[in-house]
């Protein structure tokens, strides 16, 4: 099955679940997140906000916030096909409806506020589909794909996902980035990204 249409058929089973499933899935993944050794030591954290029937991340925010970290989001720029990061410290009042109608940092921050992508410890991804082997296949953008491989290849990379997201081997293309976790309510799936790694230094020898 092609990307185009495995999307479909996962975004369809997502926008399915009801509001209690969602937030239930999202209490579960949220309760996880935060048992990570990664998460409890990193100080700066770059969190997507979700949209539409995406993993609830709203409460995570509030933690990375109280636990005195400093919380990314990111803002999409569509004509450099890039994301900005942009550090905030209040959601409700620092949010704005952007690209696509997804909430990004207000203007005022995207000047004030930037980090630099290097100095990001974790990035969490959202994304249309997720596999076992750390495969994420976003919303065909490439965004995401282009900040971790060129602007921060040293984060650390997790997607967050309902369990319906999951495949065994999404048919993935060579810019899909693998993740160093892929975490729903039902499951932590630890990543291939290093192997991939390895497996591109050998080719070129």
């Amino acid at each position: 099955m092609d990307q185009q249409k495995l999307r479909k058929i996962i975004l369809l089973k997502r926008d399915a679940l009801n509001t209690s499933e969602q937030e239930i899935n999202s209490i579960l993944v949220r309760e996880t997140v935060k048992k990570l050794v990664q998460f409890q030591s990193a100080d700066i954290i770059l969190m997507y906000v979700d949209f539409r029937s995406e993993l609830g991340t709203r409460k995570l925010m509030e933690d990375i916030l109280e636990g005195g970290k400093t919380l990314v989001v990111p803002v999409t720029l569509v004509e450099e096909r890039d994301l900005l990061p942009v550090s905030i410290t209040n959601p409700d009042k620092e949010l704005i409806s952007g690209y696509c109608s997804i909430p990004e940092p207000i203007e005022s921050l995207r000047t004030t506020a930037v980090v630099s992508p290097e100095d990001i410890d974790i990035i969490f991804l959202p994304g249309s589909v997720f596999d076992e082997r750390g495969g994420r296949m976003g919303y065909g953008g490439g965004y995401y794909d282009r900040f971790v491989s060129k602007k921060a290849p040293q984060a650390l990379r997790v997607g967050l996902a309902h369990d319906i997201q999951l495949v065994k081997e999404a048919p993935l293309q060579r810019h899909d980035e693998l993740l160093d976790y892929v975490i729903t309510e039902k499951r932590k799936i630890i990543g291939k990204r290093q192997e991939r790694e390895e497996d591109a230094q050998n080719s070129n020898i």
